[in-house]
């Protein structure tokens, strides 16, 4: 068949019979309209009930009277058609990235994030760190071999405000914008609540938009670069200093006019 195909120069699908003779079976318009007023029926008395539910409820009944039941794809498919299904619902806000990342000045805006470092002998060591939105300098960082917690943050937050302003300072000297995602660490109650005691703005990105965090992100795709040695997570905890602090003094950002970070704010501190 596919010598005659080719050298007919069609399809082959054109040369033979389907298996199955039945052709697809084509929507009954009047069974629908029927189904579609019953479906409205059940969520007359039960609103908040989805299209799964609204279909085991009407199978009930109709299986009750001896007909029947309805597949929950067309029960999807006619509330759908006639708006009855119920919005969708996250839990989270749905907002839209919009804006830039990028302050005019250093101590407007610090982001935050996290990443794992998987070693080479199964340990892993976990890093959640700081960046200015100006400056790009990592302010500070935590890391252990266990995920982060509420009180790993809270930490990362003090150490972050003493290394901007004078070591010991209890609180900020203006509002200072924190920007996280939405993980349950960076959301918890415990977290919000001790930044806002420090003077810090808590916000997180939108929904399902990593690009409002994108300086964070960009970060750690460029840091995971430094890290070339993975023996142990003991060994990726000793050389994390040295990792960060190459970075604030060596690495060029286009951004910063391929300056480093500490380039960068030592030109800008200059009257």
């Amino acid at each position: 068949m596919s010598a005659v195909a080719r050298a007919l120069a069609v399809a082959r699908s054109t040369l033979h019979r389907p298996l199955s003779p039945h052709q697809p079976r084509r929507p009954d318009a009047q069974a629908d309209i029927e189904v579609l007023e019953e479906l409205k029926a059940v969520v007359g008395q039960q609103a908040t009930s989805g299209y799964r539910r609204a279909c085991v409820v009407l199978n009930r009944q109709r299986r009750a009277e001896g007909r029947p039941g309805v597949n929950h794809k067309r029960a999807y498919r006619l509330m759908r058609q006639g708006r009855l299904l119920l919005q969708r619902h996250t839990g989270k806000p749905t907002r839209t990235h919009e804006g830039q990342v990028v302050t005019l000045k250093s101590n407007l805006r610090w982001c935050s994030d996290g990443f794992e470092v998987r070693c080479w002998n199964g340990e892993r060591v976990h890093v959640a760190f700081s960046l200015d939105c100006c400056d790009r300098e990592a302010i500070a960082f935590q890391a252990a071999a266990q995920p982060p917690t509420s009180l790993t943050l809270q930490d990362l937050m003090v150490e972050t405000l003493e290394a901007r302003f004078c070591p010991g300072t209890a609180k900020l000297p203006h509002p200072v914008e924190w920007l996280s995602d939405n993980g349950p660490v960076s959301t918890a109650k415990d977290t919000r609540d001790f930044g806002s005691s420090l003077g810090l703005r808590l916000c997180t990105t939108p929904a399902y938009s990593p690009q409002s965090n994108g300086m964070a992100e960009a970060f750690v795709k460029t840091f995971k670069r430094y890290v070339n040695e993975l023996p142990s997570a003991a060994h990726v905890l000793a050389q994390l200093p040295a990792w960060f602090d190459d970075y604030n003094r060596c690495h060029p950002h286009r951004g910063l006019k391929m300056k480093s970070p500490r380039e960068f704010r030592t030109a800008h501190s200059q009257p």
